[in-house]
């Protein structure tokens, strides 16, 4: 009877395992779906000398784009982010995370830059605040300040375009 507790815990641990393995890690549910986006003074990434308040976006709805140099996925996701900028539907804005400024404005410059600004976080504290599991994640904000969305992992078109969608009828529904 004995061996029998060993062997159950590990059918137990197993199973749990398995269900775990089916979940999408993208569908983390964020605490701050809903909530304000903090108010912060950043440095920004082009500019040492200069800060931003995140509060100073307030008005116009904007996609928040977190990323790094180092991230892979970052870049998988960039071509469509510069696409969308040169549409001018919705400015988006940069939380370089993690990251040296010599290696993020390398990066820019050589992969193109679709931020109007780009908030440098070099040790993730921002980051941290904001829930950030890793890069790149994106939030879509509204005009109020609220975020209305979060991915996680690099964005394709359709999530883009279901955020945006989230965005407008919010937007909609406010007016």
């Amino acid at each position: 009877m004995r061996q029998l507790i060993p062997f159950s815990i590990f059918i137990i641990l197993i199973i749990f395992f398995a269900i775990g393995l089916t979940k999408d890690p993208r569908l983390i549910p964020s605490p701050l779906v809903g909530e304000p986006l903090p108010v912060r003074q950043l440095d920004e990434l082009r500019t040492a000398e200069t800060t931003l308040l995140t509060s100073n976006l307030i008005g116009s709805s904007f996609i928040l784009n977190v990323w790094a140099s180092w991230c892979a996925a970052c870049l998988e996701e960039h071509h469509l982010l510069m696409e969308l900028a040169t549409q001018d539907a919705i400015p988006i804005v940069g939380l370089n995370y993690k990251d040296t400024r010599q290696d993020a404005l390398k990066w820019l410059y050589k992969n193109g830059d679709p931020y109007l600004q780009t908030w440098f976080d070099p040790t993730g504290e921002f980051g941290m605040e904001l829930g950030v599991y890793g890069v790149p994640e994106t939030f879509f904000v509204d005009r109020t300040g609220t975020i209305r969305h979060k991915h996680i992992g690099p964005l394709d078109r359709i999530n883009i375009a279901k955020a945006i969608d989230i965005l407008n009828a919010e937007q909609n529904s406010s007016l």
